[in-house]
């Protein structure tokens, strides 16, 4: 891979976005390696949570625009498969069977935002910002706003689409764009220590608790509750829950 790093320490896959005198840009080549990391690292038992990161000042630029310039006159088709090589990366996120973490550093935009905010935890230094600027150079923030909608109220969601006004970590944060903000120094080792105490929470509990997460949208309450059931039902029967009851009693037991 030429443009992303990756690794793996005690659990956590990382992914090192490694472009950064691009910016960290996206094009169809690391969309591509992100997708190939993301489906390796995940593949692997001993991986319990994935972190996203990346080398430079900015966690991404967006769309790598000289790649789309070079596509400017080709026809709807090539077009579309370009388009969807990013809405893979998307996907493929929600799609893991693990948490995917994100750090953000710098300025995330457009499909940099998208991407970060794709992962199921935002963690975001205090310098970090977010904005959506694709209508100010005649494009549309098409597939992220998938993502911004299901995220931002529809009000902000707008507003952010279409000024694509930049927005610091804390209004972020309170937009529901980031999960944390964290303290600037350390910041890499804050992000470590959430993603280490992720991946020593019992591997099955977790992977139940994110597709259970994501299959609740757009239920009905009703429908919510019981599906919440059936999934409550099943983690009863595994050797993890088991354990972890035993375990949770003999230590109150033994303090009692």
């Amino acid at each position: 891979m030429n443009r992303v790093r990756v690794s793996r320490t005690e659990g956590v896959g990382r992914i090192t976005l490694a472009r950064p005198e691009k910016k960290n840009a996206l094009d169809r080549p690391m969309a591509d390696e992100i997708v190939q990391a993301l489906e390796s690292l995940a593949s692997a038992a001993e991986t319990r949570v994935v972190l996203i990161d990346a080398e430079g000042d900015d966690f991404c630029a967006g769309a790598d625009l000289e790649a789309l310039e070079s596509l400017v006159g080709a026809d709807r088709e090539a077009q579309l498969e370009d388009a969807r090589a990013l809405g893979r990366v998307f996907t493929t996120i929600r799609q893991l069977p693990v948490p995917v973490v994100a750090a953000v550093r710098g300025r995330a935009l457009a499909g940099g935002a998208g991407l970060a905010t794709a992962c199921d935890l935002v963690l975001a230094h205090p310098d970090a910002t977010f904005a959506y600027p694709e209508v100010r150079i005649g494009f549309v923030p098409a597939m992220v706003m998938t993502i911004l909608r299901r995220i931002v109220p529809e009000r902000q969601a707008f507003d952010l689409a279409i000024t694509g006004r930049s927005v610091s970590a804390g209004e972020a944060e309170k937009l529901g764009l980031v999960s944390r903000v964290l303290a600037d120094e350390p910041f890499g080792a804050k992000v470590d220590e959430i993603c280490e105490a992720i991946a020593r929470s019992p591997r099955e509990a977790v992977r139940r608790t994110k597709k259970l997460f994501y299959e609740l949208e757009g239920r009905p309450f009703e429908s919510g509750i019981a599906h919440g059931a059936q999934a409550n039902a099943e983690a009863r029967m595994t050797d993890e829950f088991r354990e972890g009851v035993q375990r949770f009693l003999q230590r109150r037991r033994g303090g009692s």
